[in-house]
């Protein structure tokens, strides 16, 4: 009794189970951002200050990333990117690998992979780096977020 192209194909899990990982990725992201939605990061008190810029006065690449969030929560895109553009793009492609995942789930194809080989990563870590200087220094003022 071999196994014919018609019973490996009814093998395949329910669609329901095949979006269970992207839509739990989904929730896992949605709670902490609800949240900052609704505690402002804008004020003060409400979390802690970056442990990079309290030991150095620098700001870090991640300085902001709350603040960028609570923005896009409220639709202001240029509020968002001022707080942390390096941030709006990583939500934006996390978006597009999301959606990528999801009808790869629907479509019972196989999930998608993200390899970035070692010259890519090191690309990304050399733009974090020029960011974070350039941000630091007078001429990329308009690219730190405002002190609270």
């Amino acid at each position: 009794m071999g196994v014919t192209a018609s019973s490996t194909a009814s093998a395949r899990p329910p669609v329901l189970r095949r979006l269970g990982a992207p839509l739990t990725a989904l929730a896992a992201a949605t709670v902490p951002t609800v949240f900052v939605a609704v505690v402002d990061p804008n004020a003060p008190g409400h979390y802690p200050t970056c442990p990079f810029l309290a030991f150095t006065g620098w700001w870090c690449p991640g300085c902001g990333g709350l603040r960028c969030v609570h923005a896009l929560a409220h639709g202001d895109l240029s509020g968002a990117l001022h707080d942390n553009a390096p941030a709006v793009l990583l939500f934006a492609v996390l978006a597009v690998l999301w959606v990528r995942w999801v009808w790869a789930a629907v479509s019972g194809g196989p999930a998608p992979g993200l390899a970035l080989g070692a010259r890519r990563w090191v690309l990304v870590a050399l733009l974090l780096l020029v960011f974070t200087v350039v941000r630091n220094l007078p001429i990329g003022a308009g690219l730190a977020p405002p002190l609270v």
